[in-house]
């Protein structure tokens, strides 16, 4: 006799892809928050060079170096955060708990989202020049300088990397939508065990 309902003794291959999907996505984020860190020095000392031939004064370009390093640092610790979530998301999908293809559903929506807004942000910083008034000419000349003290392949590869997590997202929503996947998380309520008839020795 077979139970359609009866979630499947073996964990489906859509709930494993999805898994390992959330977990190179926690790895490339991880990567590329050390990355940032790494890079940061570098960058720092060639704004610092290059916003020796501007009009701003040494105030300026340090209120620039801190926002900069606070900027990057805050941006490292957040998709850290991103990344240990996707590895508690993974877990929990492994592990068959309907709450963690919910929460997966969920961070996989905003995922998708941030990353095409993180693209649009990258693109915009290029193609649409900052404008600022006549007074604010040395804060618009430092702020255009924080972009070119990046290394060149940057840009190209931070806008690949949120490409990239857009995708991944969208795959992992659709693993967890498949008929296997809904089986696997599906709760099973057992029936209650039968109460055997009180038993009365003959008199």
């Amino acid at each position: 006799m077979s139970y359609p309902d009866q979630v499947p003794a073996r964990r489906p291959a859509a709930v494993g892809l999805a898994a390992a999907v959330l977990l190179l996505m926690a790895a490339g984020a991880v990567a590329s928050a050390v990355a940032a860190l790494l890079v940061l020095g570098g960058t720092v000392g060639r704004f610092r060079s290059a916003a020796a031939g501007t009009s701003a004064g040494a105030a300026e370009v340090d209120d620039v170096v801190l926002l900069l390093r606070g900027a990057t640092i805050a941006s490292a610790v957040v998709t850290v955060l991103v990344g240990v979530v996707l590895v508690g998301l993974a877990a929990g999908l492994l592990a068959g708990r309907p709450g963690a293809r919910v929460a997966a559903w969920v961070v996989c929506g905003l995922g998708a989202l941030f990353g095409c807004c993180a693209v649009a942000a990258l693109v915009g910083q290029r193609a649409v020049p900052l404008r600022l008034s006549a007074g604010d000419r040395s804060a618009a000349e430092l702020l255009g300088l924080v972009g070119d003290a990046y290394p060149e392949f940057w840009l190209a590869a931070n806008a690949a990397l949120s490409v990239g997590q857009a995708l991944g997202y969208l795959v992992v929503a659709a693993l967890l939508v498949s008929p296997s996947a809904s089986a696997w998380f599906r709760r099973r309520h057992p029936a209650p065990a039968p109460t055997a008839a009180p038993h009365h020795p003959p008199r």
